[in-house]
């Protein structure tokens, strides 16, 4: 129990920090409303067509992406930390996961999925 005492009270210490600074920032901010402010958009002007209209799926598949990327990442890292550990067998493994992820990433290439023309 001693080993994760450490842990504790950095969760404390953050804890009361976020607690500390947000109450700061809640009582020094000054608070001034008005109507163009509380309007159902903040940059001033009347929205011109519809909520529901289409929306470019270009915007989300860029987000996929980016997300695909990130794991592919977050899964490497700890696999280049432990590559002495891991053998011959996890090395091809990892070299496997990083070719599926690369054909897949030059598909989408070739399918236009990163042009925005």
């Amino acid at each position: 129990m001693y080993d994760y005492l450490s842990i504790l009270i950095y969760l404390v210490a953050a804890g009361a920090f976020a607690t500390i600074f947000s109450g700061a920032a809640f009582l020094v901010a000054v608070r001034r409303t008005y109507s163009e402010k509380t309007s159902s958009y903040e940059c001033g002007f009347d929205p011109f067509d519809d909520a529901r209209s289409r929306f470019d799926v270009r915007f989300y598949l860029v987000a996929l992406l980016f997300l695909i990327m990130d794991l592919e990442i977050l899964f490497c890292f700890p696999y280049s930390i432990a590559l002495a550990d891991i053998g011959s067998l996890g090395y091809w493994v990892g070299i496997i996961f990083i070719l599926i992820l690369t054909v897949g990433f030059i598909y989408e290439w070739s399918k236009g999925a990163l042009d925005w023309a």
